[in-house]
Formats: structure tokens, sequence, C-alpha cells
């Protein structure tokens, strides 16, 4: 096979080479090797190793739970919960049932682009909350500017994270047609503005999508010959 025919066989009939991942076991195996190249935590910035965070490298401080604050954990930047709850399958039998019998929500739940490496504690306190503007200060986790306001169940990020939370939301509702509030809408269009898309956003972008077969579009497209020389390099 000439090499221009093996180029053309890999790249269109492999869709980028991709080969997504089927459930949350696989995608946190596959997240854990994209991250190793930059292990840092999405929303506070700490250095991690394995499942260990160094929480002096951002300044973090437990606000109430120590040991999970030192524990990495993989978080849904749009819940799961948010997914699941606008589908029948979780009516029939919460998140379980959606992650055996619901291949839409599977994908979902799968999806490389909207999962990021967290310190356990924020993933704990932020729960299921929207992300959106708060008008408190912060100061529940040291030098982590993360707000969570649990009355209002609502979660802040620090400005450097909002411009690429905002676009997992947005690619995130158009690519599985999940619905979102108004004022949610406006938070996360507002945020895709005010703060441009950064070469991390760009990096992860590409080492996701050459996996997931597609980019967000709201960051930038895929590099397919980087995804063909990856696959090359990794398969020696």
């Amino acid at each position: 096979m000439s090499s221009a025919l093996l180029f053309t066989t890999l790249f269109f009939g492999q869709g980028l080479l991709a080969n997504p991942p089927e459930n949350m076991i696989t995608a946190k195996q596959i997240a854990r090797q994209i991250y190793a190249a930059q292990p840092t935590t999405f929303y506070c910035g700490c250095r991690f190793r394995g499942n260990q965070i160094d929480l002096a490298s951002c300044g973090y401080q437990p606000r109430k739970q120590p040991e999970r604050a030192r524990r990495l954990e993989w978080e849904h930047v749009v819940p799961a919960w948010v997914i699941g709850h606008q589908r029948q399958c979780w009516k029939n039998g919460g998140r379980n049932n959606c992650s055996r019998n619901d291949k839409t929500y599977q994908a979902a739940e799968a999806d490389l682009h909207n999962l990021v490496p967290s310190i356990g504690e924020v993933n704990s306190d932020r729960s299921n909350f929207a992300l959106g503007m708060l008008s408190q200060k912060p100061s529940q986790y040291g030098a982590c500017k993360m707000v969570v306001d649990f009355s209002a169940k609502t979660a802040m990020p620090p400005e450097h994270t909002r411009g690429a939370a905002a676009r997992i939301y947005l690619y995130m509702s158009d690519h599985y047609r999940l619905r979102l509030s108004n004022r949610d809408r406006r938070t996360y269009e507002a945020w895709n503005r005010q703060y441009p898309v950064t070469e991390w956003e760009r990096w992860r972008n590409q080492q996701v999508g050459c996996v997931m077969g597609h980019g967000n579009p709201y960051v930038g497209e895929v590099d397919t010959v980087q995804c063909l020389l990856q696959k090359v390099l990794s398969a020696r």
C-alpha cells in the first residue's frame, strides 16, 4: 500500500483516527494520559501527580475537607446531573440507568471536551451547580479564586477559567442539544467574548479532538495531520 493510500485509509476510514471513550472509566483513563503533559487542575491551577494534588503549588487552603482537597477528581464542567435530567432515562432510574441504557447520555458523560481535572473538595462543593457571576469576593479556598454560593446553588470560577468553561458549556449545549436557561446562555456567551481562547485551550482542544474525532468549534479546528502523526508515533 502506498503512503498516500495509507494516509487516505487511516484518515477517512477512522475520522481523525479517533477512538472516543465509551464510558466514564475509559474517559478518565484517557484524560490522565492527556493531562500528564500539563498536570494542573482546571479551576485552581494546582499541580498534581497521579491522584495527589500539591496544594502548596497554588496556595490552596481547604475549606472543610482536607483529605478530599488533596485528591484529584475528574469533573464534568457541565454536570452529569444537568445532562441526565433532560433525558427520559434519568426519570426512569437515575444516572445508573442512563449510563447503562442511553447511548446519547453515555457519549455525553464520556465526552473528554467536558471532563477536567479538579481538586476533590472543589468538585464536591460545586456539586451540580451552574456556573455564573456572584457578588462575593473569593475567600473560601485560599489563593484559589473559586467561589461557591451554596444557597444560590451557583459557582463562580476564577477569571482565567471563565472563557474555557463557557466554551465547554456552549459546545455541550450544541452537540447534545442541551437546554440552557436564558440567563446561563447570556452569561456563557458574554464570557466567551470577554475571555479569549488561550494557548492552553488550543493545546487541550488538539489533544482531546484527536481522541474524540472533533474539536470544540468555539475553541478552534483540530490539526488532522498532527493527529495522524501522534497515532503513528504511538503505534511504534
